[in-house]
């Protein structure tokens, strides 16, 4: 019966376990938890094919509990029931370890169906997640349990495990295939931190080879691998936030890497709405010309598409990125809607209300005075609502436009 790579060759010890260092290390909490062999409930959390199940399956090894596995997308309540009814009976003296993965796709029943054989120890559970828990499992859950955040693998650990799959597989031949120079670092820098890819990739490429596994062979079969994402999923805002932030700070080379990323996964609306609004949140009043611009470049990419759409989107970030920066239109309006939602800003100034009031019953007239009518088209009257006529939102920014319009208004009003 055929048994894929990954899995004929998942490790048996913590030793062996690729990555994780900074929980599996000689220091990391969850290793001196498995060697103290008194295991909590936990909670595994990160990509695919970073070592969840097999730190799982390493530490049901270790506990003198019975090991149940489930799947939630296709468990269900009777799989639960079905463990359950095994409590307290020979066939689980210890209590159980179930190891539950995907644990997002259990609804709110399925997983407090779980919670009173959690709270008294007789279920010792290990989920695994690849969304955030603190989004997709209950309170209840989380609050028994212990999180773990497995990191995607670096390249130089990932290496480790594909030149053992790569000796297994010559092992088992009788005439060890070739391997070119640079093969096994390919193979390893464009799994995106997934090992179990990598080793699919070592299987694909021994069933192919003839006599070399190739390097040119190892970039045909990785050329898109190493993409991560998830268009509802962490990796989605992960890469959006980054965007947001490269500009901000601007960085082109990291905007422009990030918006890659973004175009390769086919996200364009969401590429789109973050670049028209780092204009008018990060660039804003330092370089106003920004938001026509980058929103002329974001029109012309929706109308062209991918692949032509990355050109504008590229041009876009490169200006926003290059540009001068200010947030302080952003921290104007932001101040000014903490005064509304406090109950601030009752009414209006008489002077700024419409003609119609006027002649029915107010104690003066509206007595508005027009600033076109003044020199330099300003006069001083009362704009903000009485309980906050000396409210200030707008500070001037420090950069060249937003010094020249301070500098022309503190003539004018002085």
């Amino acid at each position: 019966m055929y048994k894929p790579l990954a899995d004929e060759i998942r490790p048996e010890s913590l030793e062996d376990v690729v990555g994780q260092r900074h929980i599996l290390g000689p220091d990391g909490l969850l290793r001196r938890i498995v060697e103290s062999e008194q295991i909590p409930n936990m909670i595994f959390y990160g990509p695919s094919g970073t070592g969840k199940t097999t730190v799982a399956r390493i530490i049901a090894q270790k506990t003198n509990r019975s090991l149940r596995k489930l799947n939630a997308t296709t468990a269900g309540i009777a799989d639960i029931k079905r463990i359950i009814d095994e409590l307290d009976t020979f066939l689980t003296p210890g209590g159980v370890l179930l190891y539950l993965d995907e644990i997002q796709y259990f609804n709110k029943k399925q997983q407090q169906s779980l919670l009173e054989f959690i709270e008294d120890g007789r279920i010792t559970l290990i989920a695994s997640t690849t969304e955030n828990p603190y989004f997709c499992v209950f309170n209840a859950i989380l609050s028994r349990s212990t999180v773990f955040e497995f990191k995607p693998v670096t390249p130089e650990d990932a290496e480790k495990a594909v030149k053992r799959a790569v000796d297994l597989l010559n092992e088992r031949r009788d005439k060890p295939l070739a391997i070119e120079e640079g093969v096994t670092r390919r193979i390893a820098s464009a799994c995106g931190g997934d090992v179990r890819k990598a080793l699919n990739a070592v299987e694909l490429l021994f069933h192919t080879a003839r006599d070399t596994v190739t390097l040119s062979d190892a970039r045909d079969v990785t050329q898109r691998s190493a993409m991560r994402y998830d268009r509802d999923g962490d990796e989605h805002f992960d890469c959006l936030s980054a965007l947001m932030k490269s500009l901000r700070g601007s960085d082109p080379d990291a905007a422009v890497h990030y918006l890659g990323r973004l175009l390769e996964a086919g996200d364009l609306i969401g590429a789109s709405r973050r670049i028209l609004c780092s204009a008018s949140e990060d660039i804003g009043l330092a370089y106003p010309q920004a938001v026509p611009i980058v929103k002329a470049c974001v029109d012309s990419a929706l109308q062209l598409g991918l692949p032509e759409a990355r050109l504008p989107l590229a041009e876009a970030c490169i200006v926003l990125a290059t540009a001068p920066k200010s947030n302080t239109a952003c921290m104007a309006i932001d101040r000014a809607l903490g005064d509304i939602r406090a109950g601030k800003g009752r009414g209006f100034p008489r002077e700024l209300q419409n003609v119609h009031a006027d002649g029915t019953g107010f104690e003066r007239e509206q007595g508005y005075l027009y600033p076109h009518d003044f020199p330099h088209r300003w006069v001083k009257q009362q704009y903000l609502p009485d309980d906050l006529k000396d409210a200030r939102y707008y500070e001037y920014g420090d950069n060249k436009t937003e010094q020249a319009a301070k500098k022309y208004w503190d003539e004018i009003k002085k």
